[in-house]
């Protein structure tokens, strides 16, 4: 393990030309940690532009501004193919043969966080030896190829094999690493903002896009909408992109067994594999309970999903910002989770009654959208320099293996027509996730 963690500490190379000329220096801490996974937060500017003077913000070059641009938008895309499918799989999967067995349709809903996982190692590695572009190139078509599988699929069955194929198409730390090779580390927090973003815009996106697909072209017209996605990123990737030199050797030995060894990075760890397991199993009984309560078909299931992002969002705002302003992390943290605690143990009974569903998945995305914006934030912050982009790894194994075991989960305890258990053992999981994370230090 330890000898596959050196090849992810690499250093980044990166254009500084205040007075027009080319100079191309090291820089240090090494981000190449953040190979491995997606790391939102790698390397913050670790100096001052100049010794003893006021730190002056620095624009993006024309260079850095394109690479940022054109690798969030690819991101973007990508995450975007991926999230379309799960606001809605649950109702439109019964159209399928095999698409009543909720147990299935769960492991074929969250197939791809598993394979995810897996595979973020070894294209992590693939990158650092045979470039982001090749890696990256590769990837996609692993997701258009899964896409496809799923375009034509036949039953519930070969829509698991699409899943599985494009989850193999793990490229998240290769675009991250690509921006990081093409950035210095005084703007690299900023273009890292631009990747990390989309995210939350992509999953906003998909709540509202992918009822109306399913509505205009049915489930097999919303794989081949999730396969044109994946083009789109091949043609960025090999078109848009522009061409940066990338890390040379290692300069910085991160050891698995240090990230470990953390207890509040555990703590964190745990968390975001819960949130997503919530996720997961909630998508697996929420699209059902909608269209049975409030009368909605698959394909204007939109009509209910836009009004509570769009309420979640604003409602969430306060909150961000008291955090912010106060440097409340730990609370925030905690709060969300209690809130999460409440609202999951209350949709048993608001599960009879439209209204109240619709009010407590507000409360849930206010929670979710908080703890999605501030858990990474806190890794970046907890995490000891030396091996921050390794603990970012760590932290999006876990999110990926939650996704994968709340798929699951959900859909073997729906599949007993056990949708209040569903419910409760999520609240059960988030009061665990409480109780965890208790014992965290308040930052300084």
């Amino acid at each position: 393990m330890l000898s596959l963690v050196k090849w992810f500490e690499r250093p980044t190379w990166y254009y500084n030309a205040p007075a027009g000329s080319l100079r191309w220096r090291a820089a240090r801490p090494s981000p190449a940690a953040a190979l491995w996974f997606n790391d939102p937060y790698p390397m913050s500017a670790q100096s001052s532009p100049s010794a003893g003077g006021p730190k002056a913000r620095l624009k993006l070059t024309p260079v850095e501004r394109r690479a940022s641009i054109m690798l969030a938008l690819l991101f973007a895309a990508r995450m975007l193919g991926l999230f379309l499918l799960t606001p809605v799989f649950a109702v439109v999967a019964q159209t399928l043969p095999g698409g009543n067995d909720a147990a299935r349709v769960g492991l074929a809903l969250g197939a791809y966080g598993l394979t995810q996982a897996v595979m973020q190692i070894p294209l992590g590695m693939a990158s650092d030896r045979w470039g982001r572009r090749p890696v990256i190139v590769f990837g996609m078509l692993l997701f258009i190829i899964g896409g496809v599988i799923c375009a034509l699929a036949k039953n519930v069955d070969w829509v698991l094999v699409g899943r599985i194929i494009q989850g193999l198409g793990a490229v998240s730390a290769a675009i991250t690493a690509w921006v990081a090779d093409a950035t210095r580390p005084e703007v690299r927090t900023r273009a890292m903002a631009m990747v990390g973003g989309s995210i939350g815009i992509s999953f906003a996106v998909s709540l509202v896009l992918s009822p109306m697909l399913v509505g205009e072209f049915g489930l097999s017209g919303l794989f081949w909408a999730i396969s044109l996605l994946g083009f789109v990123c091949l043609l960025i990737a090999v078109f848009l992109v522009p061409s940066v030199p990338q890390g040379g050797s290692p300069i910085v030995q991160a050891r698995a067994r240090d990230v470990l060894a953390h207890v509040d990075l555990l703590r964190l760890n745990f968390g975001v594999f819960c949130l997503h397991f919530i996720l997961m199993a909630l998508f697996i009984v929420a699209p059902g309970l909608l269209a049975r309560l409030g009368g909605y078909q698959s394909s204007n299931l939109w009509e209910v999903y836009l009004p509570v992002i769009l309420m979640s969002f604003v409602l969430m705002v306060p909150a961000v910002f008291y955090t912010e302003t106060r440097h409340a992390h730990k609370i925030a943290l905690e709060t969300a989770v209690a809130g999460l605690v409440v609202v999951l143990a209350l949709m048993p009974l608001a599960s009879h009654h439209f209204a109240w569903l619709v009010v407590m998945l507000v409360g849930f995305f206010i929670a979710f959208n908080i703890l999605e914006a501030l858990q990474p934030s806190l890794v970046s912050r907890v995490a000891p320099p030396e091996y921050k982009g390794l603990a970012l790894g760590f932290y999006n194994t876990a999110q990926s293996l939650g996704v994968f075991m709340g798929g699951a989960v959900g859909g073997l305890l729906a599949s007993g027509g056990r949708v209040s258990s569903v419910f409760l053992l999520a609240s059960a999981l988030a009061f665990v996730w409480f109780l965890i994370a208790r014992g965290s230090k308040p930052l300084s």
